[in-house]
């Protein structure tokens, strides 16, 4: 047979086989494709936020960065839209005895694997699964915690894990200003 036989004349692959042509082979001196903001970092300066607020696409800022941010570009951070100070709200989260961010009506705590939302009237924030069951699928619109009403476009979402939309470091618009 030789020295150099194909796989076909054997019932297995080698390791060497498998890491080279089959994707066993993962180069981990390469970074993430991508770097995605977590759901309690402000979109400006990427640290934990402690007064938070966001604009009505869900991108959450800390409010000590925004509104000088805002008053001075009078744009969006992120979208590079203009953006008024007024349209910022006010977000409300909720956070357990273990000081861990959690949804109030589930007590699910917030990961960035969570999909996370909140009610535009109110800006209490919420896990997805209690807003579709609870308001979406019972037709229930009144805010879980304040029995405040709203309508389904009230409903902003903050994280989604399966989009990543707006959550993209490299796409800001003040960081390509000043990268570029």
């Amino acid at each position: 047979m030789g020295k150099k036989r194909s796989q076909k004349d054997r019932g297995y692959i080698t390791a060497k086989e498998h890491a080279e042509e089959w994707g066993g082979f993962k180069d981990r001196s390469r970074g993430a494709p991508f770097a995605r903001l977590p759901f309690n970092c402000c979109a400006i300066t990427f640290t934990p936020f402690e007064d938070p607020v966001c604009t009505d696409d869900g991108i959450i800022y800390d409010i000590v960065a925004v509104v000088p941010y805002v008053r001075k570009f009078g744009r969006h951070p992120v979208k590079g839209t203009p953006l008024a100070l007024g349209d910022l709200i006010h977000l409300n989260f909720h956070k357990n005895a273990d000081g861990e961010y959690a949804c109030p009506v589930t007590g699910k705590v917030f990961t960035d694997h969570t999909h996370i939302v909140a009610v535009k009237p109110t800006g209490n924030v919420y896990a997805w699964e209690a807003v579709e069951e609870l308001n979406i699928k019972a037709k229930n619109w009144r805010d879980l915690v304040t029995e405040e009403p709203f309508t389904r476009k009230d409903i902003m979402h903050l994280q989604d894990p399966l989009n990543l939309s707006g959550r993209l470091i490299q796409e800001f618009d003040h960081v390509r200003k000043v990268g570029g």
